[in-house]
């Protein structure tokens, strides 16, 4: 975001999303979202129209179930639920059907974020004391430990899959933005700041990384350069504001805020204009992804 140097051509009209099966067949591009909610009294995956219409409830489940990440074909969510006691990485259809445990393992297992090609997942995992980075084949298989020192969080690919963005408190306990070679190599901090810079968001040209940030005293959505350069609030208000989300062409965003008392689902154009809240609910709504 930070440069906002892309230019989008023709941006596409938003419809209604109706739930078709899976991948949403028959829905026009970039029209969903999917987001957690406790709006039935439990966090549950949600799906809606990007304007708010046809909630509805993926997993159905008494368990906790968040941090949901859409597939880039959009046939897959996966997400992370403690419906097996500790925290694992599912995944499932994008209609709710057919959940399955990929991680299978006595830690916890969270924030999973697919790879730009759809062969791996990237997720977060206590299994060795401290919370790393880890990454898996997209069905669970050679799960790898990508880094280790400190506690690290919050993965997000770099749209050509060579890179992954990602959250480290090694720096004196400061949360850091941070890049690294998707084998694990060469770890850079890019945010470098006194404030806790959080949720980093690859933009779909590569150019631009997403984050929060609480360098203004509250949390507000940022955009940086993948260098770190150029840091810039988008939202621009009192509360706080987290979570973004690109969408996948590039010219909006997703975000959670508190704006309105509760945590709600917003959206926005890539240069902080036009916030519009999308859920509008009494309950809380916060981790969104677009729909491809």
């Amino acid at each position: 975001m930070r440069h906002r140097t892309l230019t989008f051509a023709g941006l596409l009209l938003v419809s209604l999303f109706v739930v078709l099966g899976c991948g949403g067949s028959g829905a026009a591009a970039f029209a969903h979202i999917v987001f957690a909610t406790q709006r039935d009294g439990n966090s549950e995956i949600y799906v809606s129209g990007v304007n708010g219409s046809n909630p509805t409830n993926l997993t159905n489940n008494v368990a906790v179930d968040s941090n949901p990440a859409w597939s880039p074909d959009g046939k897959m969510i996966a997400f992370d639920t403690n419906r097996d006691t500790d925290y694992e990485i599912y995944v499932m259809n994008a209609d709710g059907s057919n959940p399955t445990n990929l991680t299978n393992n006595v830690a916890f297992d969270r924030e999973p974020a697919w790879s730009p090609d759809g062969t791996k997942i990237a997720f977060t995992s206590n299994r060795v004391t401290t919370t790393q980075i880890w990454v898996m084949n997209a069905d669970g298989s050679n799960p790898v430990q990508l880094t280790s020192t400190g506690s690290n969080t919050s993965p997000t690919w770099s749209p050509d899959g060579t890179k992954i963005a990602f959250v480290s408190d090694r720096d004196a306990g400061n949360n850091e933005v941070y890049t690294m070679n998707a084998d694990g190599t060469n770890q850079t901090n890019i945010s470098n700041n006194a404030a806790s810079d959080l949720n980093p968001a690859w933009s779909p040209d590569g150019t631009q990384i997403a984050f929060m940030t609480n360098r203004d005293g509250n949390f507000e959505v940022y955009v940086m350069g993948t260098d770190g350069s150029n840091p810039v609030d988008l939202t621009n208000n009192v509360a706080n504001d987290s979570d973004p989300a690109w969408r996948p062409d590039g010219a909006m965003l997703a975000f959670t805020t508190n704006r309105d008392a509760n945590s709600e689902v917003y959206t926005m154009s890539v240069l902080g204009s036009n916030q519009v809240n999308v859920t509008n609910n009494s309950s809380t709504d916060d981790f969104a992804d677009w729909g491809p």
